[in-house]
């Protein structure tokens, strides 16, 4: 288990009471499991009264949390028959965005979603879910295909937003992230986005103009990370926890304010600690919408969508 940084009282409790079972593994004649579970009790309560009351700013360290499941355990987990489709037929392959043809409980769906990566290699490989221009003109090219053979899509959003790079600049980064998000906005099928980690800046929004926009409990979604916002308002990147309350980035900020449609709860302590159960709740929640938005007409459900992003100021507005 990797602890957080506000994680660390809670790291030395629950170490403890796994150094007493160790020692009575080794000499069975210890009696310990009456210390040890008091132990365990300790610990649970202060996983309760940790994430309580979140800030913003831990919800962020939460969302970035390097267990969590990630855009690649949810395909594996969810979908079956799921065949990746690379390239943009223009430049080369982003690993960063994953994307391809599966089913969703045997309702045929294309898939597209950011990877991070999990150890050091596919870090590296998938560019630490910082996509290129390439990258969004493949989900342009992914969600054509959807359109054209009646498709709904599924979108997993987990960015710290898109690569600043050169490179990525002078192919046309910013021109391939309003593409990407015209092109959602103009598909004719449904289209349901969850934010499953980060949702950062245009990088998210690219993928996340959609029919029905969800979020995990603690995930994150905002125009910029609270370090950028820090460091662009107070020159300070440490004023970062100021920055992360005045962004309104959590879930359930944005709910509020009707930028997001529903969210998902998470296991106590986050996704990381329970894995399988958040996989689960996403599969339900995605089945449950696409359920809802396939009874809908076409031309009525991209008017819908269309008017849902016109109309999403005034909401915040008023709040």
């Amino acid at each position: 288990m990797n602890y957080l940084e506000f994680e660390k009282p809670l790291a030395e409790i629950e170490g403890k009471a796994a150094e007493l079972r160790a020692m009575a593994r080794s000499s069975p004649e210890m009696d310990v499991e009456h210390e040890a579970a008091a132990l365990d009790q300790k610990a649970e309560k202060l996983l309760r009264d940790l994430y309580k009351g979140l800030t913003p700013w831990r919800k962020c360290q939460v969302a970035r949390h390097p267990d969590r499941p990630h855009c690649r355990d949810y395909i594996d987990a969810l979908f079956t028959e799921f065949t990746p489709l690379a390239g943009d037929r223009n430049f080369a392959d982003d690993a960063a965005i994953l994307g391809g043809l599966a089913r969703l409980e045997d309702r045929p769906v294309v898939v597209i979603g950011q990877e991070k990566g999990h150890d050091t290699a596919s870090r590296l490989k998938h560019n630490f879910g910082m996509a290129r221009p390439e990258g969004y003109r493949k989900a342009i090219r992914l969600m054509e295909m959807a359109d054209r053979f009646g498709l709904p899509v599924i979108t997993l959003v987990d960015t710290p937003g898109a690569y600043p790079g050169k490179g990525a600049e002078e192919r046309g980064q910013a021109e391939a992230i309003a593409r990407c998000t015209q092109k959602c906005l103009e598909i004719k099928v449904p289209l349901v986005s969850m934010v499953i980690g980060e949702g950062g800046s245009g990088g998210a929004v690219a993928l996340a103009s959609a029919d029905r926009v969800l979020m995990l409990e603690h995930s994150v979604y905002s125009v910029i990370s609270p370090e950028g916002c820090a460091s662009i308002l107070w020159k300070d990147s440490e004023k970062m926890r100021e920055a992360a309350e005045a962004l309104r980035l959590t879930a359930q900020d944005l709910h509020r304010l009707g930028v997001i449609d529903r969210i998902i709860p998470e296991p106590l302590g986050g996704a990381q600690r329970g894995r399988e159960v958040t996989i689960r709740a996403v599969g339900d929640a995605l089945k449950a919408v696409l359920k809802e938005l396939s009874r809908r007409d076409a031309l009525k459900l991209l008017a819908a969508r269309r008017r849902k992003f016109l109309e999403m100021g005034s909401k915040g507005l008023a709040a």
